[in-house]
């Protein structure tokens, strides 16, 4: 079932349900007026009557006397029921009711009389009930009433039609333009289009939210072609100088034992910067597939963990890094995490002067590296994260210039934030803060031989 013809039909009943009701509401009002008109006319005629004046000289067309037996003492033409025997001992209240007198319908009231009423200028020897009726046809004033309820109802019905046909069509005119519009932008794929933003409306709301969502994929767009640039200019100078060397190993016979060790090196390094390159590459793209299971951390294990590897790392260019870490829980993936304080700690081993030490801070969810390096150029700090970013000095340097964006972008997907600024007494300073968490009993106030280990 398409939108319109659910438009259309859900108007339709609206109207017939408002059409019905007002309908069923005017039946029921026209019935109650007509009966309290009847009986108001007959409680008239009974104080008369009740009051002396002649019986059968009311407005009444049929009325009568019966006593506490239930027989007739005056009048006739009624029937006298249990309930108008009741009346008459005063075993029950006065009543309206609607009976049928030799086929025609009457309303009639019944009222007790006590002994001594004047009937006619007689009084009652003993108690017993007053019955009048008048003539008045409710069932066909009604059927009329019904009748004509039922014409209007069916006008309301056909007319509901058109006007939920006419709804749907205007109000679909603009849903429709917009639905051309998108088929267009899937054909064309042309996400640097927009649409007219609109009113204040919903569809306004639906055309400001498309263009939102075509800005966000035209950048994001713009951020695959240039991970694709930057990626190809990156692998461009190894895979250069791997050609280079291959050609080389063509003649290999030519070269001495010595030129083919070094040559042989210098393959095995340009693959390390391929795998680098790659191994990179394939952590950007996990980390924009969204994040992975996060788990309770010890940050500061952690970092005491990645410490001693760069530690391992910083022997052959004497930098040593020097841990300062207060106990602290941190919710976060933990390969993620992990690679993004390794990148930090070897960033700042890249950049140490040898024999310079490497401090670290880790307390409160906050991981600070400071190294003793010539620190970074004003003018590279805003760009210090992103992907492929390499300062002129950093070009001599090994890298592919993602290790800097994958710490960013982990951190962003933990809730966290990283900094990078230059340290007043010299050097660079990373400043990495995660959200924490309270972390359990047992192991929050654990002493330092316990710390150690996180089982």
């Amino acid at each position: 079932m398409t939108f319109r013809t659910r438009l259309v039909l859900a108007t339709t009943v609206a109207v017939v349900v408002a059409v019905l009701a007002a309908s069923l509401g005017s039946f029921l009002v026209a019935r109650h007026t007509l009966l309290q008109a009847a009986d108001s006319s007959l409680t008239t005629a009974a104080q008369r009557i009740l009051a002396g004046e002649e019986f059968g000289s009311t407005t009444a067309t049929v009325g009568q006397v019966i006593d506490d037996t239930g027989g007739v003492v005056s009048g006739g033409g009624l029937p006298v029921t249990g309930q108008v025997r009741l009346v008459a001992v005063d075993l029950a209240p006065s009543f309206f009711t609607t009976v049928t007198v030799d086929g025609n319908e009457m309303r009639e009231y019944v009222e007790h009389l006590p002994a001594g009423t004047l009937i006619n200028g007689e009084p009652l020897a003993v108690g017993g009930a007053l019955q009048i009726a008048t003539l008045v046809d409710v069932n066909t004033e009604l059927k009329k009433l019904a009748a004509l309820l039922g014409a209007v109802a069916l006008v309301g019905v056909l007319l509901a039609v058109a006007l939920g046909w006419l709804v749907a069509r205007t109000a679909l005119v603009p849903l429709n333009s917009l639905t051309d519009t998108v088929e267009d932008l899937a054909e064309t794929t042309d996400v640097s289009r927009r649409l007219e933003p609109g009113g204040f409306d919903e569809l306004g709301r639906l055309r400001r939210t498309f263009n939102r969502l075509l800005s966000a994929l035209e950048s994001s767009r713009r951020a695959q072609s240039q991970l694709v640039l930057d990626a190809s200019h990156e692998l461009r100078t190894p895979l250069t100088s791997l050609r280079t060397n291959l050609e080389v190993i063509r003649r290999m016979e030519e070269l001495s034992a010595e030129d083919r060790s070094v040559l042989v090196d210098d393959v095995l390094v340009q693959l390390q910067e391929l795998t680098d390159i790659v191994g990179d590459l394939a952590e950007l793209a996990r980390g924009d597939r969204g994040p992975a299971a996060r788990e309770a951390l010890r940050l500061d294990l952690l970092v005491q963990d990645e410490v001693a590897v760069q530690n391992t790392h910083g022997r052959s260019k004497d930098v040593r890094f020097d841990l300062d870490a207060e106990p602290c829980w941190v919710v976060a993936s933990d390969d993620g995490l992990r690679r993004a304080v390794g990148n930090l700690l070897d960033n700042a081993r890249k950049w140490s002067p040898s024999g310079e030490p490497v401090s670290v801070e880790c307390r409160g969810g906050t991981v600070v590296v400071r190294d003793h390096g010539p620190g970074i150029a004003e003018t590279d700090l805003p760009h210090i994260f992103d992907r492929f970013f390499r300062s002129p000095e950093a070009r001599g340097l090994p890298g592919s210039g993602l290790g800097l964006a994958i710490v960013a972008q982990v951190v962003k997907a933990e809730g966290g934030s990283v900094v990078a600024e230059n340290d007043p007494v010299g050097g660079a300073r990373m400043t990495m803060r995660l959200p924490t968490i309270t972390g359990p009993d047992r192991l929050a106030t654990a002493g330092p031989d316990e710390a150690a280990d996180p089982a």
